[in-house]
């Protein structure tokens, strides 16, 4: 006589497994500990949010070509900011946040293909144009910066996120609290989920997921749309996305 499968697998008759139960999207990891590192760190953007990442509590690396501008920036802006060249900053941080201008983002990260790898990488430029009728979106080769970024480091987890913020409220010592949210992209949830969490260590700040790498063209292309809502109406235009 044939004794029935029960099992629990597949043509028995016994009841299927658990489904796991849903993760829920604003359940973020811990990432007060992380070492964040931005490349670009003495520029506008850069300086913006490593003061605001060292202001959050978090440790701070600024990196740039030349170790001493660099060291000259982390003193100017203090809560305990370090300055290195961007090499030194690459290897001892966790995160690294590329704010570079994007007329050296390709050479810069091809450059530290060696220092980034594993890293986990959060690409925030922006490829625009400007000409007498204002600030345009370009078009990479690959897609978007991001993409680029993916293409010149294999062994680095891209994300892309930070690319709507004021440079200008970043960096104002008066504001608080900065209303914003950064629209979150990338191919691996854990990553994206790191950035999300890092994203909302800035008081008034929220990381909301927006999707895969591939979709990051028309996220890097919408500052064109806010520079010139600002320059229409004197402000620092960001993002609230709703109902999430």
């Amino acid at each position: 006589m044939t004794t029935p499968d029960t099992t629990g697998g597949a043509g028995s008759t016994g009841n299927p497994a658990p489904k796991p139960p849903v993760k829920d999207p604003w359940d973020l990891p811990d990432v007060s500990g992380l070492v964040v590192g931005v490349l670009g760190g003495t520029g506008p953007q850069g300086k913006g949010l490593a003061y605001r990442f060292a202001r959050a509590g978090q440790k701070v690396i600024i990196g740039s070509r030349a170790a001493e501008r660099a060291a000259a920036a982390a003193t100017e802006l203090g809560h305990g900011i370090e300055g290195a060249d961007n090499a030194g900053c690459a290897r001892r941080s966790d995160i690294v946040i590329v704010a570079v201008p994007w007329e050296g983002h390709g050479k810069t990260l091809e450059s530290l293909r060696g220092e980034l790898r594993g890293k986990l990488v959060v690409d925030c430029v922006n490829p625009l144009g400007f000409d007498k009728k204002g600030a345009y979106a370009l078009k990479p080769e690959e897609g978007s910066a991001a993409e680029q970024a993916a293409a010149l480091l294999p062994d680095s987890r891209v994300t892309a996120a930070f690319h709507h913020l004021s440079a200008v409220l970043l960096q104002d010592e008066s504001v608080e609290e900065i209303d914003t949210d950064v629209m979150v992209l990338g191919e691996a949830r854990a990553d994206t989920d790191v950035v999300q969490a890092l994203a909302s260590r800035i008081p008034g700040m929220r990381g909301v997921f927006a999707g895969r790498l591939r979709n990051a063209h028309q996220v890097e292309s919408l500052v064109a749309n806010l520079i010139s809502a600002n320059r229409r109406y004197k402000a620092h235009a960001g993002l609230r996305i709703t109902d999430v």
